[in-house]
């Protein structure tokens, strides 16, 4: 009986001594996953942002074009590796790689950023002006056409490198991996795939897997410095362009009915396919557009021709609404021509795919960039047809794109210069509220706030 009435103190002590163990070991496990301080974020984007000035400024006086963007390349390596990154380069041609490592487990967050500039003769007036040119050939040289970043892809790589800064030195308060991705040819070249989509089948989501991916752009919209713009779902249109050759019968012009057409059939090709946007597409959805922009045919005024070629373009916001318009834009050249005896031959150029926002991973960043420029968040901006090969990311891991503000106050939209202009001159002072962003977004995301 005395053994059995010890048995209760005999467990209680175990459940003690059980319970005195795993106090250090929880204390060890949060030791492991140090609470971040957003204040320490802040500090180190203020310190950094000097040397963004000047990597914008650099990178602004030297752009290149799509591919050839080697002395960006350069720098961005030298800069990564300076700040403790693994670096590898020569990526789908010139891109960069930067990974951060912090030793501890958790997820992958990517960031990324365009280098490439555009064919365009600046007039912006700056001291740090573009002087580079290219012949048509695309040769440096004393030749006819100016290179200019005026898409501000410049701004787009120094806040990154900035952002890369700022996460190297709070690597200690960080879990997982932050993969940064600074791609070429976000412009494209005509006829080959572009920077995102080689990046994509380099394998840049890969090894390690990325989890989520942000990104920002500068302009776009005509909103003052200070202000962030987003949207859940489509942010940015695809772009797809197509050519229909139409094929007749060539007679003389004074006895059409001895042929057949092609002039008129095209015109009716024309008609029709705006009735796909206006009688055959829900626009409640999501808005679309296509435009025909040539159309090629003919020799002669007194001449019915054999053929007719036009050109054009498709944008739209919805991936199942942009497959749907494609086959309804072969269906209709396909059958209209047929319906006057001749014949539609439709070919489709896929260009960028929807800048498609995750709306899962857009409504848990939204407190992070909220935090960084309070009520000057837009989360509800009304979507542009202009494109952006972002979007190839997003086809494969949840992804968000964001607008950043570079309209220097008080300035109107009448005056504004926007992207593509040669006078396209976003306010630097945007550059320390991107840096913040990009490195808040990463941060957050990698603490699961």
């Amino acid at each position: 009986m005395q053994k059995l009435r010890r048995l209760p103190l005999l467990l209680f002590a175990v459940l003690l001594n059980a319970q005195l163990i795993q106090v250090p070991v929880q204390a060890q496990t949060q030791a492991q996953q140090p609470s971040f301080d957003h204040t320490k974020l802040d500090a180190a984007a203020a310190r950094t942002l000097p040397d963004v000035i000047n990597w914008r400024r650099d990178l602004h006086a030297h752009p290149e074009l799509a591919f050839q963007e080697h002395r960006t390349a350069n720098i961005v390596a030298t800069q990564l590796r300076n700040m403790g990154y693994e670096v590898t380069q020569g990526v789908a041609g010139t891109g960069v790689i930067g990974l951060l490592k912090t030793g501890r487990p958790g997820p992958v967050v990517a960031l990324r950023a365009d280098m490439d500039g555009l064919p365009v003769s600046e007039e912006t007036g700056l001291s740090f002006a573009s002087k580079q040119v290219i012949k048509p050939n695309g040769k440096q040289a004393n030749g006819q056409i100016g290179l200019m970043h005026a898409c501000g892809h410049d701004m787009h790589v120094a806040m990154l490198l900035g952002a890369a800064r700022v996460l190297a030195d709070l690597r200690g308060q960080l879990s997982g991996t932050v993969k940064l991705v600074f791609q070429p040819a976000e412009e494209g070249v005509a006829n080959e795939p572009n920077g995102a989509e080689r990046m994509v089948t380099a394998g840049v989501l890969d090894s390690p897997k990325v989890d989520a991916m942000f990104g920002l752009h500068v302009g776009i919209t005509p909103q003052t410095t200070g202000t962030i713009s987003v949207r859940t779902r489509g942010l940015m249109a695809s772009s797809d362009s197509f050519e229909i050759l139409v094929k007749g019968k060539q007679t003389h012009g004074a006895l059409p009915w001895n042929g057949v057409d092609p002039v008129i059939v095209s015109a009716q090709i024309i008609l029709g396919l705006q009735t796909i946007v206006s009688r055959q597409t829900n626009l409640t959805a999501a808005p679309a557009v296509i435009t025909v922009g040539t159309l090629r045919g003919g020799q002669r005024a007194n001449i019915v021709p054999e053929t007719v070629t036009m050109s054009g373009t498709i944008r739209s916001f919805d991936p199942a609404m942009r497959k749907d318009i494609l086959a309804q834009v072969k269906r209709t050249a396909e059958h209209l021509a047929s319906a006057s005896g001749a014949t539609a031959t439709v070919n489709f150029d896929a260009g960028y795919p929807v800048t498609w926002n995750d709306p899962e991973l857009t409504a848990k960043m939204l407190p992070s960039l909220s935090r960084v420029v309070g009520p000057a968040l837009l989360t509800d901006v009304p979507p542009t047809t202009t494109s952006e090969d972002f979007s190839f990311y997003g086809q494969h891991v949840p992804s968000m794109l964001f607008f950043l503000g570079v309209k220097p106050p008080g300035t109107s939209v009448t005056d504004w210069a926007p992207n593509h202009s040669p006078r396209f001159n976003p306010d630097e002072a945007a550059l320390l509220t991107g840096v913040r962003a990009l490195a808040s977004l990463a941060v957050d995301y990698l603490s699961g706030k």
